[in-house]
């Protein structure tokens, strides 16, 4: 072999290996919490916590990686859990629908519900909330998963709109369902990624009336703030641009998918629409000047945005929070991260949790090449919602 055939392959695998990190070791989460009594109860009913995570050893240190492989792949031997769809016909026509998965374990005494909200273009048939709703039935849980209005293959669009970055009508609708249902349920809110957002501006929000039934809210890989996170997303450092290009395309599918509701005739000429500037749209703020701020009749994407974001809403929530984030998610910067860090050690009852690896969603473990077919996500969700009750229960006999 040649001299110089070696060195291409010597920088070939430097390359390959600064990709991958894997000279990264695994780290503890850290945890923000001024809330002592409240960091107690996680820790009794989720010590994995002071673990460290262990991602897969070849390339779970590369949150590209991570990333790339829970949107491409999904989840290793993933089940497919059986539910019942619920079909809600709300004030403005939309079809809205939702699927309910019962606990595969009745031995439980509490009654729990976790009431998802997906990420963007998801929903119950995606796959990772598949294997969380799988190990959620298994430990008694039951679960209603909101399927994003226009998301579904074979649901068919009622009205002129899809679901938003900052609408929480839909959620809410799915949770007065939840409650009606099992009134004597308690439940916590659980999103991901943009269902996250959404969730978290839902219990902070002041002009809607939620189901006393609910006792706290978990939000992961969330950006917080849509102004700064575009702004991040349109540079082309760490790729972000290429995961705004994917977004971007999948929300377009979904509205030229429901062209002849969404893009009607009387549709384009209520809201001052073009098709043309939809199709050629590149980016996702392209696509929201020429299409969302204009559907939800704001003036500009600046105001769309900010009454989107989660971050103008925190001060409100007076329910127990938990928020986990991965600072090699390469959709969602550090400097996002910044003001959850701040309210985490501000305000009682909130808990921030950062973990050094996972990417966006990722949070595979374990093994050489092959990862363990449940997720460090999946495993602390569960335990997390069993601290949150935990807490609910202190708090409900120390009020006695």
């Amino acid at each position: 072999m040649s001299t110089a055939l070696l060195a291409a392959v010597a920088v070939i695998l430097c390359i390959l290996f600064r990709l991958l990190n894997v000279n990264s070791q695994p780290q503890k989460p850290s945890i923000w919490c001024r809330d002592n009594k409240f960091l107690d109860n996680i820790l009794k009913i989720a010590p994995l916590l002071h673990e460290p995570y262990i991602p897969t050893r070849l390339w779970g240190f590369s949150g590209h990686v991570q990333t790339i492989l829970h949107s491409v792949i999904g989840r290793v031997k993933c089940p497919w859990p059986i539910g019942e769809r619920v079909f809600l016909n709300l004030e403005d026509g939309t079809t809205l629908t939702y699927d309910m998965y019962h606990p595969l374990d009745t031995s439980y005494q509490d009654d729990i519900g976790i009431a998802i909200c997906p990420g963007i273009c998801n929903t119950s048939e995606s796959v990772y909330i598949r294997t969380f709703v799988h190990w959620a039935q298994y430990h008694g849980y039951r679960c209603a998963v909101l399927n994003h209005v226009g998301a579904l293959q074979n649901v068919p669009v009622t009205a002129p709109r899809i679901f938003s970055y900052g609408k929480t009508d839909d959620y809410h609708a799915m949770l007065k369902s939840l409650v009606c249902r099992h009134p004597n349920a308690k439940v916590v809110c659980v999103g991901f990624s943009l269902g996250g957002n959404i969730i978290t501006k839902y219990l902070g929000e002041t002009t809607k009336e939620k189901p006393s039934n609910i006792i706290g809210g978990i939000s992961i890989c969330q950006g917080y703030c849509a102004l700064e996170g575009t702004k991040w997303l349109l540079n082309w450092q760490n790729f972000r641009r290429f995961y705004l290009y994917v977004m971007t395309e999948n929300l377009k599918n979904i509205i030229l998918r429901h062209r002849s509701i969404l893009l009607s005739e009387e549709v384009k000429k209520r809201h001052n629409l073009t098709e043309h500037e939809i199709i050629s749209a590149a980016t996702l703020p392209e696509l929201d000047e020429a299409y969302t701020r204009r559907v939800h009749e704001f003036n500009t994407i600046s105001e769309l945005y900010k009454w989107s974001s989660s971050i103008n809403y925190l001060d409100n929530i007076s329910l127990p929070m938990v928020f986990i984030n991965a600072k090699d998610d390469p959709i969602v910067p550090e400097p996002l991260l910044e003001p959850i860090k701040k309210l985490a050690q501000k305000r009682e009852n909130t808990v921030y949790i950062e973990l050094a690896h996972g990417g966006h969603l990722g949070f595979y473990e374990g093994g050489l090449l092959y990862p363990n077919p449940v997720t460090w996500l999946d495993r602390t969700l569960v335990a997390l919602i069993g601290s949150l009750t935990l807490n609910y229960a202190d708090t409900k006999k120390q009020s006695i």
